[in-house]
């Protein structure tokens, strides 16, 4: 059996325990993935998906 580990569960995952433990962490987490989603989409980075 395999399994395959994809990079947004576990960025969902990692970020909504940090979440949990220190609730104001949720502000910078929603900003730093706008941002790297705005980056992603302006510069248009290979064929990846988040």
């Amino acid at each position: 059996m395999n399994v395959t580990l994809s990079l947004g569960p576990l960025v969902s995952l990692i970020a909504g325990i940090l979440i949990l433990i220190m609730p104001r962490l949720l502000n910078y987490i929603v900003a730093l993935y706008l941002i790297i989603i705005g980056i992603i989409g302006i510069f248009g980075v290979g064929s990846s998906h988040f």
